[in-house]
């Protein structure tokens, strides 16, 4: 009896003693998850609600409102064009921020970790997307860096781009006014920026050396930068307060002083008259439609990056009401500014507005100081004006160097805080590299290389970039998006933002992509400089630097992946996002408001 008791009493006290450990395993498992997840940093968030409005903002309304939106407003039909691209912003533009902020407040996570998650396969999307903004804000400060010359030569005397006696001007070439038809002639504005400011060669095959000036400012502009954002969110919380809200100030101060200039009539009626017949060319439209997605920063990642660092109830839908009709409202203002003044220098000169129209770097650092020579107190609206373009400059600028900084912490947290020690030395490497990139901008023949990176970058690479972040999400997640935004807000999207999700907005950014592709041109500067095929083929390898990433990604998402083909495939395209999780009960203001809409 004992033998036969014996046996399996030896086996159940075998069994106890491995499920006993097994049990106690499981514990200390936990124990040390526990242990890790609260010893582990918690994401920091935005002190309060308006600053990732005013972030959100800034970052949107940039320059491209000032120099760009007017003149292709003028150029698609006037008022008329105001038809497209409101559609376009209510299709597009409003329904896809909301896609962009919905997915960073719900992750909390960068665009390269939260787009992985909602769709393994297009996992290189989000690293594009990081690549592109940090590619965008190596030459974006360079801009600061003119618009920082220009600061400081507005507290001269006398503006030194009102004369022709001056060192720098061309005798014989050059004319205290616009010179109109006389193509021999250049204006004093337009030889103080091309030889004075930029010291600028007959082409990109003629670099020149570096303009040590240039250097110095675009260190200065690269330490603003930093000094603005080293302590990520709560020092750029603080830093918006000013820079997204003051030049609106200098935007209405010049309207009402601009309108009160004798032919600021002419130049807004010109800006503003409608050219029906416009409507009916499909280019009105599909430019419409990119200036709502370029305007607001759609596929950049700095969107899902900053609202990353919102409260998990925050009320998105409001925000993205905010920030859409905000930068659409600024862009319109800013076009009774600029054909305000143009119609002024149409009036003194006696030439017809359309051969002072521009728009690009040209308008603001050209055709604007020309104005302010002419104008009643120069001296005060010089510096106000490149101070604006400042703040515009370093809200777009904040945001893109975020993007990488987000990735970079998502992604290797403890193994570069190992190195770095601090997230301050992070953001300190990231401008630093940042910095070293410019430099080609800031030589001879530096205008060149800008023109060839902005052709690229902007035009080329961004809409390929738009087109598999909105497949991504669209039509994979579309579904998982409501269910994410009913666990913020309390309740689903309304049929509006299913329809434009699931149908219209893939739709629009395919046509977009496809008119991108048909209209091609090479890159040029000027109406007269071509580049040389080599710089063409530098081109393209820039604008794959970003491209390449979405391939690649996929490529090794179903190569890492277990399984047949078919069932890597499936599961690549099988979101991992958590949809159970819940961190707060939704406000009652967000139900509300999100109902109403």
């Amino acid at each position: 009896n004992d033998l036969c008791l014996g046996i399996p009493f030896k086996l159940t006290l075998q069994q106890l003693e491995e499920k006993e450990e097994v049990e106690l395993g499981n514990a200390e498992a936990m124990r040390l998850a526990k242990d890790d997840q609260q010893s582990a940093e918690p994401r920091e968030t935005w002190g309060r609600r308006l600053e990732f409005v005013l972030a959100s903002i800034g970052y949107a309304v940039g320059l491209g409102n000032v120099w760009r939106f007017p003149y292709l407003c003028y150029r698609s039909g006037g008022g008329a064009f105001l038809i497209p691209y409101l559609i376009m912003l209510f299709l597009c533009g409003i329904p896809l921020l909301f896609m962009e902020f919905t997915v960073g407040q719900y992750t909390r996570l960068g665009p390269v970790h939260s787009l992985a998650k909602i769709c393994p396969l297009f996992k290189g999307v989000g690293l594009a997307t990081v690549v592109i903004s940090y590619v965008l804000c190596t030459y974006y400060n360079v801009l600061m860096t003119w618009a920082l010359y220009y600061l400081l030569h507005s507290f001269s005397p006398s503006l030194p781009w009102q004369s022709c006696n001056n060192t720098w001007n061309a005798v014989g070439n050059c004319s205290t006014g616009f010179p109109g038809n006389a193509t021999h002639l250049k204006s004093a504005s337009q030889q103080f920026f091309d030889h004075k400011v930029l010291e600028m060669t007959t082409g990109i095959e003629h670099a020149g050396g570096i303009r040590w000036e240039l250097f110095g400012l675009l260190v200065l502009a690269w330490a603003i930068v930093y000094f603005c954002i080293f302590k990520g969110v709560k020092s750029t919380g603080k830093v918006v307060y000013f820079t997204a809200t003051f030049p609106y100030f200098i935007l209405f101060a010049l309207l009402i002083n601009n309108v009160q200039l004798p032919g600021a009539k002419d130049g807004i009626l010109f800006f503003l008259m409608p050219n029906w017949s416009k409507l009916l060319e499909v280019q009105v439209w599909v430019n419409a439609a990119a200036q709502i997605f370029n305007s607001i920063g759609i596929s950049f990642g700095s969107m899902i990056s900053m609202a990353s660092y919102n409260k998990f109830n925050n009320n998105i839908l409001r925000d993205t009401y905010i920030v859409s009709l905000a930068n659409s409202a600024t862009s319109i203002v800013a076009g009774f500014v600029i054909f305000s003044a143009i119609g002024y220098m149409a009036h003194i000169h006696n030439l017809p507005v359309d051969d002072i129209a521009t728009d690009g770097p040209g308008l603001v650092f050209v055709v604007y100081p020309e104005v302010f020579s002419t104008m009643p107190v120069s001296q005060l609206w010089a510096p106000l004006f490149f101070i604006m373009l400042l703040c515009l400059g370093l809200d777009s600028q904040f945001a893109m160097v975020e993007v990488a900084v987000t990735f970079i912490v998502d992604g290797f947290g403890k193994k570069v805080l190992g190195v770095f020690k601090r997230k301050e030395l992070i953001v300190l490497a990231v401008c630093s590299v940042g910095f070293l990139l410019g430099i080609p901008h800031i030589t001879s023949g530096g205008i060149y290389v800008f023109q060839l990176m902005d052709h690229y970058t902007a035009v080329v690479s961004l809409m390929f970039l738009a087109f598999f972040e909105v497949l991504a999400v669209t039509l994979i997640f579309v579904r998982r998006l409501s269910v994410m935004l009913e666990k913020m807000l309390g309740k689903k999207p309304n049929l509006f933002f299913r329809v434009c999700w699931q149908f219209l907005s893939p739709m629009l950014v395919l046509v977009i992509l496809i008119s991108s592709i048909v209209q091609y041109t090479p890159a040029r500067y000027g109406k007269f400089y071509t580049y040389p095929l080599w710089a063409e083929v530098v081109g393209w390898f820039i604008s794959l630097v970003s491209i390449i990433w979405i391939p690649l990604g996929a490529l090794h998402e179903l190569w890492t992946t277990e399984g047949s083909l078919l069932q890597r495939l499936k599961k690549s395209i099988t979101p991992t996002v958590d949809l159970e999780f819940v961190s707060e009960k939704p406000s009652g203001e967000s139900i509300a408001l999100f109902a109403a809409a």
